[in-house]
């Protein structure tokens, strides 16, 4: 393999926390196990909900990170702005607040980190010109308009291959996302994702489907330049030792925000219609959820904690898969939004190296073909209280009659999650790089 050198731009990178990081710090980690010597450039001030410093310990030693400024509010403020909008009765200071937040969303499309471009393209473009200028850039999102960074490596570097990763879909964020939904940004977005496309040499997609709809929505695009390239699991980040689930009570455990895209209203739903029919036995039910509960998912949750739901907050990686490596049942959700056929969530990687069983709630689509492919667990709709609610009942009576036998996926396909190690896939992108320079420079 020639050696070659890449700069990876990721908004998303420690100190930030959360699922969207992992891909790019799993990519710097073992990019080097295939010849690529990995730089970063990312956001010095995140406007980020979570910070997570686990991390840093995957960064190759002496790796280079650029950092840039970003114009965006704290987000404190954010937050606060996104409060006094979804507030049902609105003081003047509210209202106006509310029409400040508006008034963004028309302005700054496709994402409020359009302010980091400023910064971002300053320091691109030094990197570009200087003697330590990159042979590839890779550029993954959300948030997507770091895709505008694009054409700035075509026009400074010609020569320097350029890669669009798309963790998540583009049309689906507009969609989905409830800070991002809007008709003006959805017809802006999409000409705007129409513009920059062209001008990546090669792009990959977290999923199949991804890419399949990504060539169905863009015909110009050749078949052969896109790329699906999965999330994965990293063996490095689990706890030595894997601690038994307790035997007093069955733990049922969730990691990752939950959001529209990812509501548990029906998972709720079905515990309280549990613990109605069947008390006794609902109350050996513990479920906990680790990750960020956006506020108009609050409200699904009102009164669930006597139900024995625990709502645990943003906590580090590392304390995520403590939590599910000692639960019984873990938990994979998607519901019935437009575009989940084609979406699986990270963390069903993690999951399946886990070895502990999986529940996934989730419509017909990507995710359930990837859980029965790989044999990872039970499948059921997302929004089914009753089915939800009797597959409750049946492993609580099946942990009443055993509570010591800790469970397993008895039929896990072991030797095909290989693929979703990190460090394979890793050589995949690798791969896709170099298929990215020798575009350029043809």
């Amino acid at each position: 393999m020639d050696p070659l050198r890449a700069l990876l731009v990721s908004y998303a990178f420690p100190p930030v926390g959360g699922a969207g990081v992992q891909r790019s710090v799993k990519l710097a980690k073992y990019l080097p196990c295939h010849g690529v010597t990995p730089s970063v450039a990312t956001v010095e001030n995140p406007s980020a909900p979570l910070r997570d410093e686990a991390f840093d310990k995957d960064f190759p030693p002496g790796m280079t990170i650029l950092r840039a400024r970003t114009f965006e509010p704290g987000y404190g403020a954010k937050e606060a702005m996104w409060k006094a909008r979804s507030a049902r009765k609105k003081s003047l200071k509210q209202k106006v607040v509310s029409e400040v937040v508006n008034l963004g969303r028309k302005v700054l499309i496709p994402d409020p980190q359009l302010l980091w471009l400023p910064h971002a393209a300053r320091t691109l473009a030094g990197r570009l010109r200087g003697p330590e200028a990159d042979d590839v850039v890779l550029i993954t999102a959300p948030p997507f308009s770091q895709f505008n960074l694009g054409p700035l490596v075509r026009r400074v570097r010609p020569e320097t291959g350029l890669v669009f990763d798309y963790r998540d879909e583009w049309s689906t964020a507009r969609t989905t996302y409830e800070m991002l939904k809007g008709q003006l940004a959805d017809q802006v977005g999409d000409r705007m994702e129409t513009a920059l496309i062209r001008h990546a040499h090669c792009i990959t997609t977290a999923t199949e489907a991804f890419r399949e709809n990504l060539l169905q929505r863009f015909p110009f695009l050749d078949a052969g330049r896109v790329f699906a390239i999965p999330n994965g699991y990293d063996p490095e980040d689990y706890p030595e030792a894997r601690p038994n689930p307790p035997t007093d009570h069955f733990v049922l455990a969730y990691a990752g925000t939950i959001f529209k895209l990812t509501s548990a209203r029906g998972l709720l739903g079905a515990i309280r219609k549990l613990h109605g029919r069947e008390p006794e036995l609902a109350r050996k039910l513990r479920v906990r959820f680790m990750g960020r509960i956006v506020d108009t998912e609050l409200d699904a949750f009102e009164g669930t904690e006597s139900l024995g739901v625990e709502r645990l907050g943003y906590v580090s990686h590392a304390t995520v898969l403590d939590q599910l490596s000692s639960c019984h049942l873990a938990l994979c959700i998607l519901d019935e939004v437009p575009g989940v056929e084609r979406i699986f969530p990270a963390k069903i990687f993690e999951l399946m190296h886990l070895g502990r069983p999986v529940l996934t709630l989730s419509p017909p689509g990507a995710l359930p073909r990837l859980v029965e492919r790989h044999r990872v667990g039970d499948v059921l709709p997302p929004r089914d209280e009753e089915a939800i609610c009797n597959y409750l009942e049946d492993k609580l009576r099946q942990f009443i009659a055993n509570p010591k036998k800790a469970p397993k996926m008895a039929n896990l396909d072991l030797e095909g999650i290989q693929r979703y190690h990190r460090k394979n896939l890793a050589g995949e992108f690798a791969e896709v790089m170099r298929e990215a320079q020798r575009l350029a420079r043809r």
